[in-house]
């Protein structure tokens, strides 16, 4: 009975073993490789500085004056629309920058896709906001919404205060 004993122990430990070893080949595939991350950073990053392109020369258009820049390098890919206006009150001159500026950030150590957003109207900041999501679960067409919908917001705040 103790030989019966000892081997299907020994049986059961050799099973449990292959199972966890089954399990970790399995998550093993399932998780993205250094260089697929690195690949779909950029292809999110393409299409998506694309749309910030987009949206951002879409609002530049409603306001005669703005000028567009291409953003790109260290800072992050996208797109910037500003300008700097020369206001004579009482006899003062004083002056005041707007600036709309979103970037998808470089892909980093941490593995997420990183959508920053920046606007400031005549001096003062509108919102300064990131928004990230890890590599593996992008949802492109939420980053999409919220380029669209930060551009809208600055475009309503900076016609208010114009």
């Amino acid at each position: 009975m103790s030989d019966d004993f000892e081997s299907r122990l020994e049986s059961a430990i050799s099973r449990g073993r292959q199972r966890a070893d089954h399990k970790a080949s399995q998550q093993r595939k399932q998780e993205l490789t250094e260089e697929e991350k690195r690949r779909l950073h950029t292809t999110h990053r393409l299409s998506l500085s694309e749309r910030i392109e987009k949206s951002i020369q879409r609002v530049a258009d409603h306001f005669p004056g703005f000028r567009q820049e291409s953003m790109y390098g260290e800072v992050g890919w996208g797109a910037a629309c500003y300008r700097d206006d020369l206001r004579i009150e009482q006899g003062r001159r004083t002056n005041q920058y707007s600036r709309l500026e979103m970037v998808i950030r470089p892909h980093s150590e941490h593995h997420v896709l990183d959508l920053k957003g920046k606007g400031t109207v005549m001096n003062g900041e509108v919102f300064n906001r990131n928004f990230f999501v890890p590599i593996s679960e992008v949802d492109v067409s939420e980053f999409e919404r919220l380029i669209d919908a930060w551009a809208i917001e600055y475009a309503e705040v900076y016609a208010a205060k114009s």
